[in-house]
C-alpha cells in the first residue's frame, strides 16, 4: 500500500492507483476531460498535469500511478499557468453559443474556465467552422463545433458497447468527431455518450431543448425496464403541473454502482419513463356494462371487499414481477394467508426479450427473483391450468395487479373465456387491455411515486425511493392493500415501508440478515447477507 502526499495531505491508496484518484480520495480537486475510469487512460486533454517532486517535466495524473514517498503537487503556479494554456487551446475554435448550448449548467468547460481560464483571449483569428446540429443516429445529435476531442464517446463505443460507430477524421484543428461511412450510433446503449461528454457537444433528442438544467431536481431510484435493476437517478421538474400539460419525469440517468451497473444503463430503461405521466389510471371507477362511473375510494373499496369475501375458493390472484418486495410478501399475506387463496400466480413475460452479455436481461421485470423468493410462481402450464378454469365457470373472480392478461395469454397461445367472469379488479398505474375490460379499476402509484425494494437478477436487494407524490387519485399497492384488508377484517399494524421490509426480513429465511437502512446506498446481496448455511443458500438456488 504505497503513501504518498498530495498538496501536503499524507494518503495510503491501494496498489496501482492512479494519482487523479489518489487525489480524489485526499479531497484534491484535479481538473480533467478525456479521464473517465470505466475507460482506458487516453491522456490527451491535458488538463490533469501535476507537478511531482523529483520529475523536471508536469505529468498527466490520470495517467501516472501513485508510488511509495511521492510528492504531488496540483496547485502551484506552473501547474496553475499550464491550465490556462490548456484552456486557451481548447477554447481557440469553441463557439460562444452557451445561451443556446443544452449543455449550459453542467458543461465542465464553463466550469473549469471560471475556475482555471485566462479570461483574457490572444486569438484574433477567424474560428474553424464544423457540423452544428447533425443526427448521428436516433438518439443522439453531434455539434462537432464545441467538441475538444476528449475521444470518451470514441472509447466508449470500443470498449464498453463494443459496436465501434465513432472515430476521430481528419488533423490538427481540423478534426473532429464522426461517425464511420454507412453508420449511425446506435446501439442499446447509445445515450451514454451523452453522459460521459463532458461538453456541448453531444446532446440528447429526447432531453434537446426540454428544460434548463438548473430547473432540475433529482432523487436517486432504481430503473424498472428489466431485472437488472440499474441504479438511476431520477430527475424530475414541478413548476409545470402534469393538469397543464406538463411531464413531471424529464430524464433518467445512471447513477454509479460497482456491482450492478457500474457508470451505465441501457437506452429502453433511459427513454421508458414517459409511463409516469401518461396514460395512467387517475380515479377508481366500477363499470357496468357500458357504462362507467367515477368512485372515490371509501366507496369502491368496501364494494371490491364485498365481492372478494363471495368468491370464496373461485377467486384468482394474478400478482405482478413489477411489484416490490413489500408489496408481494403484503399481498401474499392477505389472500394467501388470511383470504386462504390458492390461485395466486405470478403473471410475467416468458423472458423471450431482448439480451445481451452486459447489462440488458430478457426478463422485463424489475423483481421476478423476488416474487419467486417469496413462493409465487406462473409458468405457462399454471396459466394454461387458469385460463381453461376460467372457461370452464370455476373461477369467477379475478384480481389483476398491472399486468395484461390477455396480452400474456396470446403470447403463451391460450385461449380463455373471460366473459365467463363475473367481475375482475385492476389494481394498476397504467391503462391496458384488462383495466379497460375490468369492473372495478383501483390506480395505482408508479415506482417513482413510492418507495420499496426489487431483488435483481444476481440476487441483489436493492431500495428505490419515492421521488414524487402519486399522480391525482392514485395510491401505492400497499395502502391499497392495507385499506382492502381493513376492509376484510383482517387488518394490519404496518405503517411505512420499512415496517413491511422488516417483517420480511423476520420471517423470510432468503432476506435474514438485510435491514432497510443498509439498502440506502448500493443494495445488498441476499447470497451474503443470509444466514451462511448451505441449506439457506442451496434453497435460494433451487427457488430462482
Amino acid at each position: 500500500m504505497p503513501k504518498l502526499t498530495i498538496d501536503g495531505k499524507e494518503i495510503e491508496v491501494a496498489p496501482g492507483t492512479r494519482v487523479i484518484e489518489a487525489a480524489k480520495q485526499a479531497g484534491v480537486d484535479v481538473p480533467y476531460y478525456c479521464y473517465h475510469p470505466g475507460l482506458s487512460i487516453a491522456g490527451n486533454c491535458r488538463m490533469c498535469l501535476v507537478e511531482i517532486e523529483k520529475t523536471p517535466k508536469l505529468q498527466i495524473a490520470c495517467h501516472i500511478q501513485a508510488g511509495e514517498g511521492m510528492v504531488v503537487k496540483t496547485n502551484t503556479e506552473k501547474v496553475l499557468k499550464t491550465r490556462q494554456h490548456v484552456l486557451e487551446f481548447l477554447l481557440v475554435n469553441h463557439p460562444l453559443d452557451c445561451p443556446v448550448c443544452d449543455q449550459a449548467g453542467e458543461c465542465w468547460l464553463q466550469d473549469y474556465y471560471m475556475k482555471h481560464g485566462l479570461y483574457d483571449s490572444r486569438v484574433s483569428e477567424d474560428k474553424i467552422k464544423k457540423p452544428k446540429a447533425v443526427s448521428i443516429g436516433p438518439t443522439v445529435m453531434l455539434d462537432a463545433e464545441r467538441c475538444i476531442l476528449c475521444s470518451r464517446c470514441v472509447r466508449f463505443c470500443d470498449e464498453v458497447s463494443h459496436t465501434s460507430e465513432l472515430g476521430i477524421i481528419n488533423r490538427g484543428d481540423h478534426g473532429e468527431i464522426a461517425v464511420f461511412p454507412e453508420k449511425e450510433l446506435n446501439n442499446p446503449y447509445s445515450g451514454n455518450v451523452v453522459d460521459i461528454c463532458p461538453v456541448g457537444a453531444l446532446t440528447d433528442k429526447d432531453f434537446r431543448f426540454k428544460m434548463r438544467v438548473w430547473y432540475l431536481k433529482s432523487k436517486d431510484s432504481i430503473c424498472n425496464g428489466c431485472s437488472r435493476g440499474c441504479n438511476i437517478q431520477v430527475q424530475y421538474n414541478l413548476d409545470r403541473p402534469h393538469h397543464t400539460g406538463g411531464d413531471r419525469v424529464m430524464r433518467l440517468k445512471p447513477r454509479f454502482n460497482e456491482n450492478v451497473n457500474k457508470w451505465w444503463m441501457c437506452d429502453e430503461g433511459r427513454y421508458g419513463y414517459p409511463y409516469h405521466d401518461h396514460n395512467r389510471i387517475l380515479t377508481p371507477r366500477k363499470r357496468e356494462g357500458a357504462a362507467v362511473r367515477d368512485m372515490t375510494w371509501d366507496e369502491i373499496l368496501p364494494e371490491v371487499t364485498r365481492k372478494i369475501e363471495a368468491a370464496g375458493t373461485k377467486l384468482a390472484v394474478l400478482v405482478s414481477p413489477q411489484l416490490s418486495n413489500e408489496e408481494l410478501f403484503l399481498a401474499r399475506e392477505i389472500f394467501r394467508g388470511k383470504l386462504n387463496v390458492k390461485d395466486m400466480i405470478l403473471l410475467s413475460p416468458n423472458g423471450d426479450g431482448f439480451q445481451d452479455d452486459f447489462l440488458i436481461r430478457a426478463d422485463k421485470n424489475p423483481n421476478t427473483r423476488g416474487a419467486e423468493a417469496l413462493g409465487f410462481a406462473g409458468d405457462a402450464k399454471t396459466l394454461a391450468d387458469l385460463a381453461a378454469r376460467i372457461s370452464q365457470g370455476s373461477v369467477t373472480g379475478l384480481v389483476i395487479f398491472g399486468q395484461d392478461i390477455y396480452e400474456r395469454f396470446e403470447k403463451l397461445g391460450l385461449k380463455a373465456d373471460l366473459s365467463k367472469l363475473a367481475w375482475t379488479v385492476f389494481i394498476g398505474s397504467n391503462h391496458n387491455r384488462a383495466s379497460e375490460a375490468a369492473s372495478y379499476l383501483l390506480p395505482s402509484a408508479t415506482y417513482v411515486e413510492k418507495e420499496g425494494t426489487f431483488t435483481n437478477c444476481d440476487s441483489r436487494v436493492q431500495k428505490f425511493n419515492k421521488v414524487l407524490e402519486p399522480l391525482a387519485e392514485s395510491r401505492p399497492e400497499t395502502r391499497i392493500l392495507l385499506d382492502l384488508a381493513a376492509c376484510l377484517g383482517v387488518p394490519f399494524s404496518y405503517a411505512e415501508t420499512q415496517d413491511l421490509f422488516h417483517e420480511l426480513s423476520l420471517r423470510e429465511t432468503l432476506f435474514k440478515g438485510l435491514t432497510y437502512e443498509s439498502l440506502a446506498e448500493g443494495g445488498s446481496d441476499i447470497r451474503t447477507m443470509a444466514a451462511p448455511t448451505a441449506p439457506v443458500l442451496q434453497q435460494f438456488d433451487n427457488i430462482l
